[in-house]
């Protein structure tokens, strides 16, 4: 694979607790350099992050992040308010105890709430598969199958565990009609390529820009027309 073709499939990501201005600008101008998807940040950063792009790179952001517990009406708020300051993307966490009581319509209602409240802005729903059986991650497939959102997503990286080649090539076979992200422990381009190979069409990492950085680095690129 072509590595731009691969930059072109990253949100560039940036969820640290800590996050400073300063770094989320550092991410917003990787995103703009190396042309990928979009930058995943903090909702709190969302407004300034747009008007510092200024259209260069698409704004991605989470809601209920990282547990999914809130309340379907306050995820709502979130995403209309992500909205509002310009985000293009949300990336929503689903109630895991409602997984754990088999409320799978619930899961779904709340999907399609969330949904709504994005405006028609694009919808990854992340089910944190580290936390499942192998019975549910199939059974979310079929909820995310039938709901409006767009992407079924693995991970948080905040959960003790992010994406598994397997858990990859499993949504890839029960989700249907809807694209993959595999997020959460993509360290090098190796693995990115082989998460795609197995159906991911989006993945959540900061390290896949990091190592084609150090190569340019390493190689003494002078610049960056590789890429254009």
């Amino acid at each position: 694979m072509e590595i731009q073709d691969l930059l072109n499939k990253v949100d560039h990501t940036l969820l640290s607790t800590t996050a400073t201005w300063e770094e989320i600008r550092g991410i917003c101008d990787d995103g703009i350099r190396f042309h990928t998807a979009s930058v995943c940040i903090p909702p709190s950063y969302v407004k300034r992050a747009v008007e510092y792009v200024k259209g260069g790179v698409p704004v991605c952001t989470v809601i209920g992040f990282p547990n999914g517990y809130a309340t379907t009406l306050a995820k709502c708020a979130e995403a209309t308010d992500a909205v509002r300051n310009g985000a293009e993307e949300i990336d929503m966490v689903i109630n895991l105890g409602m997984v754990k009581d088999g409320r799978y319509e619930d899961v779904r209602a709340e999907i399609d709430a969330v949904k709504k409240a994005c405006d028609g802005r694009l919808l990854k729903v992340i089910i944190e598969t580290c936390k499942l059986t192998e019975v549910e991650k199939i059974a979310l497939c079929d909820v995310v199958s039938r709901s409006n959102a767009d992407f079924i997503k693995t991970s948080t990286g905040f959960g003790g565990g992010g994406a598994t080649f397997h858990d990859v090539e499993l949504l890839a076979m029960h989700c249907k009609g809807k694209k993959v992200k595999a997020a959460g422990g993509i360290r090098s381009i190796e693995d990115a390529e082989k998460f795609i190979e197995l159906g991911a069409d989006r993945l959540g990492t900061s390290k896949v820009v990091g190592e084609v950085k150090s190569i340019l680095n390493e190689k003494k690129h002078s610049n960056l027309s590789f890429f254009s």
